[in-house]
């Protein structure tokens, strides 16, 4: 602070220096005795009676004798200039300090245009009163931080931690204030240093998954739940970390995991808080959720009856094992859905449907036109191999198709 005014103080003075300095330079003049200029001015009137005599007598004409007037005029008045400076330099402090004023005018006036007058008056006002934010925004004293209040409240933490060091209360507190102003990249940048101070802070782990979630990527969500799953081994009952880790799953559609945790909420809430209904509302809307995914599971489900030819009943593989699966008849190669049987008895009735996905994206719900296929295989492939027995079904629709009777009649060479 002090730098900067001798800065501005510098180059006012070198600036005025630049303006006065060459009015205030002392001119070169002529020293002249006591009678000089009335010792001119006779010469030059005894100059003009020889002019006029010279006139009369008609030795010069009237053009030369105008001439000589004016060029003695022109003389005299060079001869006297000696003078005339000493009486101006009393005009040029007047000048100079003109100059002066005007500089200092169009300093003072630029600055109040230009300036940051305002800004370090209010960076001055938010160090005096930054024990009173902390107080109002960590205490909940007094009226809540209104958002220039919490612009005044960061710029004091950001200079506190500039003149005194990383400090893990500042910085938690500038992560939370960032959060209000919207300013999520200077909120994580805040809770990484403070968690680099002490990993296991939990509140800043708590404050920082939620500006994770607040992101929304998937990314964030996953580095969000491990947070709280750290929270969660320290303080097992941490309501806090509970409902964040309910949010994460209800975005992910984990209804099971939701569910629970939000039932956990409840649990420990009074009937008279005004969270409690809001969060029964929720635990309903799961439940009809899972209602719903339930029917669409049974909607898609085929019962498929396996036999196996009365020809192939005594060439079945020693200890073989059984593949019932789908597959699109276009698209993906990949099973829509299998069922693998180690010990089964002819006939024998497997359920194929979404639930028996092999992978996610992937199931029987996702295609229109399916092949069932029943495999008795020698190992836990679900590739063909010689000696293994197999049938398939031919082409299906898949949403009129609820039951299926299919046989083993095929021996692969």
């Amino acid at each position: 602070m002090i730098l900067m005014w001798a800065s501005f103080a510098l180059l006012t003075l070198i600036a005025l220096l630049f303006v006065m300095l060459p009015f205030l330079k002392k001119e070169r003049v002529k020293t002249i005795t006591h009678n000089a200029n009335a010792e001119l001015i006779s010469i030059y009137e005894q100059r003009l009676v020889e002019l006029q005599n010279d006139l009369e007598n008609q030795r010069i004409d009237a053009q030369n004798h105008s001439e000589s007037v004016i060029e003695l005029k022109r003389r005299l008045l060079n001869e006297l200039s000696p003078e005339k400076s000493l009486n101006s330099r009393g005009n040029n402090r007047i000048f100079a300090l003109t100059g002066g004023a005007f500089v200092i005018a169009l300093t003072g006036i630029f600055y109040s245009m230009t300036g940051n007058q305002q800004q370090i008056s209010a960076w001055h006002d938010a160090m005096d009163n930054l024990a009173e934010y902390g107080e109002r925004a960590v205490m909940q004293k007094g009226e809540p931080l209104s958002e220039n209040e919490l612009q005044a409240f960061a710029l004091a933490l950001r200079t506190k931690l500039n003149q005194t060091g990383d400090d893990e209360i500042a910085w938690m507190l500038l992560g939370r204030v960032a959060m209000s102003l919207n300013e999520f990249d200077m909120a994580q940048q805040s809770f990484d240093k403070a968690l680099q101070m002490n990993p296991a802070n939990i509140q800043v782990l708590i404050s920082y998954s939620q500006v994770l979630l607040l992101e929304g990527s998937e990314a964030s969500m996953t580095r969000a739940a491990g947070m709280l799953s750290k929270v969660l081994q320290e303080e097992p009952q941490n309501l806090d970390a509970i409902s964040l880790l309910a949010l994460i799953a209800y975005e992910r559609k984990d209804w099971v995991q939701a569910k629970a945790a939000f039932e956990v909420l409840l649990a420990s809430m009074d009937k008279a808080d005004t969270r409690y209904n809001m969060i029964a509302q929720r635990i309903s809307e799961i439940e009809q959720q899972q209602a719903q995914n339930v029917d669409v599971t049974k909607s898609a489900a085929i019962k498929v009856t396996v036999n196996v030819s009365t020809e192939l009943k005594n060439k079945q593989p020693e200890n073989g094992i059984l593949f019932v699966f789908a597959k699109a008849l276009n698209g993906s190669p990949m099973p829509l859905a299998v069922v693998k049987l180690n010990e089964y008895q002819f006939p024998i009735t497997v359920e194929l449907s979404d639930a028996n996905s092999m992978v996610a994206g992937l199931n029987l719900s996702s295609a229109e036109d399916i092949v069932i296929t029943a495999r008795i295989s020698n190992d836990d492939s679900v590739m063909p191999s010689s000696g293994e027995l197999e049938g398939h079904s031919t082409t299906l629709k898949r949403e009129s198709t609820r039951q299926l009777q299919l046989q083993i009649d095929t021996l692969i060479p």
